[in-house]
């Protein structure tokens, strides 16, 4: 034994302190090892489609319903079913029904007691009893413990589980347990979520599911380039800033920084009003929903035009400060003819629907006018002192990352940038190349830097860093050769706007592409898989989300409204259990209220990706691997004690 090992196990002395503490803690471990292993949930772009997450976060992609057709098969009715599952997803609102509908309401609560004790019993199998514990709400985690605990000693169990239920149910505390235990029933499901990048953006909720993600009880987050901006605007980079206000206009979501975050857009909107008062904003129509106020639209439109103005200037700004970030073609405002009314975008002439831009010296045009400067600046402030946002973010740094690898597969939002022959796309940050898991790495640190560092200069550094991760052409998570915003607003040509994606996209269907990937990031390429968010997959035109026979999986089918239209669904998502893998494609959700009312779920179809030749154990997880490092070290103490190398205590 050297020092080192030596010490470790003397720290470890310290916690098992005798050869009973280290045997027992030995055996539970061991016993772990050999449990089914938990369920992980996979969803991606969310886009703040926060009534729809909620959906699928609640019925675990179709993991309850599944669960209650095996404990309960054919002994009660497809109605029964359907209404079980409603209750267990949205508990509050259906027993609030129920105490209005139900003739015999003791009779209503005691039929839902016992089946969702029967749902607890089933969900809770595959968990110790300690793990079932800690999960257990503090009000009611004694009795729910006596109910699912089976009581040997007791010769008329089924009288002793009816009194408990009884008792609930007489001292009127029946609507509290059924909620409770519907909570844990979802708690219980799920026992990891992964959520494959893009909470932010286009839907009119992202602060919701924030919160929501905040308070899960397992999650891990893959950026994506729309969460990216948050993470820059709310570090105080100008441009991200400019984005962010910008795309919240287009969608008619200003509410979500205003009403969401409480960031003050009044300088703006009175800026807006003043500046573009007699400007011509009609490239600029809102993209609302039906929760949309319209009496705001005139307004809305002027502060659309004015912050895309803004952020046109301050891209152009850092594209001269960086020059090696190559994106000079998205330098426009100085290619714009004012005489023959057109723009120069990549060495051709298009015509320009609108030239009114009060703001834009034509001499000087990526210069910000002394108002402008003006807001942009109110605006850093409000961003970088508003509490939420900032926990939020701190959460994303904290759960997050470009990439991860968990349980042999490989997650990413977005792309492994590459060339046309499959080799990894080299690209130059600050002075280096980088490829492979090392571009994915380097771009890592300095996304980090831009929101931690103490050191202004790399702090700016950082924060420009983020910016090109989410607009850059050599950006794993943008994935495409530019951002034709400004070709979007200003040409009506459709070629231009075309934005090539990377050729990763045309090489997903090549084993040895993949492969190649998975090897990059030290995985089995037998056994290992991508999962994969950011492009929306459009199942209307046959397009199907699994690439590569199976070992690549882009569950990206559209949560946002924004692209239903274009893929036909609502989002695909992944469950990966003990038993294999299953893809589920979503229907789109029409609210909360009516998935109670009419006892709907959203899941419309679901393929079974993969089914594991053995069922996959706790053992053959990470958290497995572990657990037998700790095993074998606890065993090394053992011997330590027995030997007489450390004396027990």
């Amino acid at each position: 034994m050297d020092d080192k090992e030596r010490k470790l196990l003397k720290t470890l002395a310290k916690q098992y302190k005798n050869i009973a503490a280290a045997s027992t803690e030995i055996i539970n471990l061991q016993s772990i090892l050999n449990l089914p292993k938990g369920t992980e949930h996979f969803l991606t772009d969310i886009h703040g489609e926060y009534e729809q997450f909620n959906h699928v976060l609640k019925n675990g992609s179709g993991s309850i319903r599944r669960k209650i057709d095996e404990e309960f098969g054919n002994t009660i009715s497809t109605r029964d079913k359907k209404s079980l599952a409603t209750l267990i997803y949205y508990p509050e609102a259906k027993v609030e029904i129920a105490q209005h509908e139900e003739e015999y309401i003791e009779d209503w609560y005691k039929i839902s007691l016992h089946r969702l004790v029967q749902m607890i019993k089933r969900v809770s199998s595959k968990y110790t009893r300690s793990k079932v514990r800690k999960a257990l709400p503090q009000d009611f985690a004694y009795v729910i413990e006596e109910l699912i605990t089976e009581k040997e000693e007791v010769q008329d169990k089924e009288a002793y589980y009816n009194e408990i239920i009884h008792t609930i149910i007489r001292i009127g505390r029946a609507p509290q347990f059924i909620i409770a235990l519907s909570h844990l029933i979802q708690r219980l499901v799920i026992d990891h979520l992964h959520i494959v990048g893009d909470i932010y953006d286009r839907g009119p909720g992202p602060h919701i599911i924030m919160d929501t993600l905040c308070a899960y009880h397992s999650v891990d987050v893959q950026w994506g380039n729309h969460d990216m901006v948050w993470m820059g605007a709310a570090a105080g980079h100008l441009a991200c800033i400019a984005n962010v206000v910008r795309m919240a206009a287009r969608y008619g979501n200003l509410a979500t920084i205003e009403d969401g975050y409480g960031i003050n857009l009044l300088p703006l909107a009175t800026f807006a009003m003043e500046t573009y008062a007699d400007t011509n904003c009609d490239v600029f129509a809102i993209r609302f929903n039906t929760d949309y106020n319209t009496k705001d639209l005139s307004l809305d439109t002027k502060m659309h035009k004015a912050m895309a103005i803004i952020q046109f200037k301050l891209e152009g700004q850092l594209i001269m400060r960086h020059p090696e970030f190559d994106m000079e073609n998205r330098m426009l405002l100085d290619k714009i003819d004012y005489e023959k009314g057109t723009v120069r975008v990549d060495g051709k002439d298009y015509p320009m629907k609108d030239l009114d831009f009060p703001t834009v010296n034509r001499e000087k045009p990526y210069e910000l006018t002394e108002e402008e400067s003006k807001v942009m600046l109110r605006l850093q402030q409000a961003f970088m002192k508003c509490e939420k946002l900032q926990r939020h973010v701190r959460f994303l740094y904290a759960k997050g990352g470009l990439y991860k690898i968990y349980n042999g597969n490989l997650l990413y939002h977005g792309c492994m940038p590459m060339n046309e022959d499959g080799s990894f796309a080299a690209v130059e940050v600050y002075g280096k190349k980088y490829s492979g898991k090392a571009l994915y790495d380097i771009l890592e640190y300095y996304a980090r830097r831009g929101y931690y560092a103490k050191e202004a200069s790399e702090r700016a550094l950082g924060q420009d860093m983020i910016w090109y991760i989410w607009a850059g052409k050599g950006s794993p998570v943008f994935g495409k050769a530019k951002m034709a915003t400004f070709e979007a607003y200003f040409v009506d040509e459709p070629s231009a706007h075309k934005e090539r994606k990377n050729s990763y996209y045309q090489l997903l269907e090549k084993e040895e592409t993949v492969n190649r990937i998975l090897e990059e990031f030290g995985l089995n390429t037998k056994e290992g898989h991508i999962i994969n968010g950011h492009v929306p997959v459009e199942q209307i035109h046959g397009e199907s989300p699994i690439k590569c026979g199976g070992k690549l999986l882009i569950i990206d089918g559209g949560f946002s409204k924004a692209y239903q239209k274009k893929t036909g669904i609502a989002g695909y998502t992944l469950v990966c259990n003990s038993r294999g893998m299953r893809l589920v494609a979503h229907e789109p959700f029409e609210s909360m209220e009516a998935a109670v009312k009419n006892e709907s779920d959203i899941f419309s179809d679901s393929v079974e990706v993969e089914t594991f030749p053995r069922r996959k154990l706790v053992a053959d997880t990470d958290i497995g691997r572990e657990l037998k490092e700790s095993i074998y070290y606890l065993e090394e103490l053992l011997e330590a004690y027995r030997d007489g190398t450390i004396m027990e205590e």
